[in-house]
């Protein structure tokens, strides 16, 4: 399985995805991660916070990001670089979140494609930052 190649990218290009957070998604990503924090995984405590309800950790949002990154743009064989995450509002349990993988910038000497990442619901930014991959080039 093979990605897009360098040459296959053009500045402005986009990929968006959705998926809805499920409180399975939340626990497997505790389960993982080792982050048990109660405002993810208890309702009751969670109550009492600024944010009425349990929330998703902000690192499921991102892994969202290296989902589009990883399988659709540029997809298969591209390498994560480096990423960087500003965390601008919470997710909840049944929120849809869309996420929009865009081209910023090609730098040809390297084979790196810089990507401007966001994560919203209802339209509004949860996360956004931006992501820097190395692309497979068709002929190395």
């Amino acid at each position: 399985m093979q990605g897009l190649y360098f040459d296959e990218l053009t500045v402005g290009q986009s990929v968006e995805t959705t998926r809805v957070v499920g409180s399975g998604d939340i626990e497997a990503f505790a389960e993982v991660s080792g982050d048990s924090n109660p405002v993810h995984l208890d309702e009751a405590y969670a109550r009492t916070t600024v944010f009425g309800a349990r929330i998703a950790h902000g690192m499921l949002a991102a892994a969202y990001i290296s989902a589009v990154l990883g399988m659709k743009l540029p997809g298969p064989g591209s390498i994560y670089l480096s990423q960087s995450l500003r965390f601008r509002r919470p997710v909840k349990i049944g929120d849809p979140v869309t996420t929009r993988v865009t081209v910023k910038a090609l730098d040809a000497a390297k084979g790196h494609a810089t990507l401007e990442t966001v994560c919203q619901v209802g339209g509004k930014t949860v996360v956004e930052g931006e992501a820097v991959v190395m692309v497979n080039r068709r002929n190395p």
